[in-house]
């Protein structure tokens, strides 16, 4: 984990399931375009809004986070969640690492489709009220009114029509994903076999 030295730090939750050559040009984007000093993907054991049974162990998706950013200064893995309750709800998530590092500004990264679907999260207007979020819409997405508020900032980012689920597809498939992760997080699925 990296020090307390750091001020602001952009939270980018997900499955990470796999993490994709698009995860992280969004996070570097972010580090590179704003005024974040880094970026954690931090790694969801389980989403309440997904179904757990499509997930790789957390431990082998917490490996790949690290195995994609291990070259990079500004970006981090976090399996901060591993040992909280579940399922994990951001907003336990973040009352969590504002005791655990209170050095820090924690900011949240998200799509406009996770943004159009805030409302359904657990006490997401004390999240709004108290973080900012940066959001990287998708080209041609409808964004919520929300887009309006203090709190949200529109960052456009480059994006890539690239899914986890469009790649655990293609490795069932037969199809190589070779260019759409990178070479260590490659490597490891191949080694292991996932998703065949």
């Amino acid at each position: 984990m990296p020090t307390q030295s750091a001020k602001k730090t952009g939270l980018f939750f997900g499955s990470f399931n796999p993490i994709h050559v698009g995860h992280l040009i969004i996070a570097n984007h972010m580090v590179e375009h704003s005024d974040l000093d880094e970026v954690w993907f931090v790694i969801s054991p389980h989403n309440p809004l997904k179904k757990k049974s499509t997930l790789l162990a957390d431990h082998h998706r917490y490996a790949m986070v690290n195995l994609a950013v291990e070259d990079n200064r500004n970006l981090w893995a976090s399996n901060i969640e591993f040992g909280l309750s579940q399922p994990s709800y951001t907003v336990h998530t973040l009352a969590f690492l504002e005791e655990k590092y209170p050095g820090k500004d924690f900011m949240l990264i998200m799509g406009g489709d996770n943004l159009a679907s805030l409302h359904k999260w657990k006490n997401y207007e004390h999240i709004l009220e108290n973080y900012s979020i940066m959001v990287y819409p998708r080209p041609g997405e409808e964004l919520p009114e929300l887009i309006n508020h203090e709190h949200i900032q529109i960052v456009e980012a480059p994006l890539m029509q690239i899914s986890s689920s469009f790649i655990r597809r293609n490795i069932k498939e037969g199809k190589s994903v070779e260019y759409i992760l990178s070479d260590k997080v490659f490597k490891y699925l191949t080694d292991m076999h996932f998703y065949q």
